[in-house]
């Protein structure tokens, strides 16, 4: 997948659902944990070195897994490449349950699940579809 480089700069810098400073470990051969500014934004997972402001890399948090390795440790793993892991060691357990947590709840996916469960909801309460005011075609609307 293509991105432009100044708008994934851009999207770096929002606001963050959530952002701290944890060691992390690429997969490369030799790879160390070493301290990382982690930054969830939208449904990237940005990483800076500790002391610059552009980020040094970029997770799509699409198509990946998300494990809980140990009891402070999580990693993420792309399903077309699962041998390649990122891993993250926070500073507690709750930490690691938070990134955890919040990661899974980041991609486009699970959002997409989400709004097609509560459609289904509101229509069994209402007997309407939701979507029909907004005058969305039966075609276009989130198909299961």
């Amino acid at each position: 997948m293509r991105y432009n480089e100044r708008e994934l700069l851009s999207l770096s810098r929002q606001p963050a659902e959530k952002a701290a400073e944890i060691l992390m470990r690429v997969p490369k051969k030799g790879s160390v944990l070493k301290k990382r500014l982690v930054k969830l934004v939208v449904n990237f997972l940005f990483y800076f070195r500790t002391d610059e402001a552009e980020p040094i890399g970029a997770l799509l948090l699409e198509h990946c897994r998300i494990t809980k390795e140990e009891e402070n440790v999580f990693s993420i793993s792309f399903i077309e490449e699962p041998e390649r892991k990122y891993c993250f060691e926070c500073d507690s357990e709750e930490q690691c349950q938070e990134w955890i947590e919040a990661l899974k709840r980041a991609s486009y996916e699970f959002m997409r699940r989400s709004l097609i469960f509560y459609r289904n909801e509101i229509q069994k309460m209402t007997g309407k579809d939701p979507l029909e005011q907004f005058g969305i075609s039966e075609e276009a609307r989130f198909q299961l």
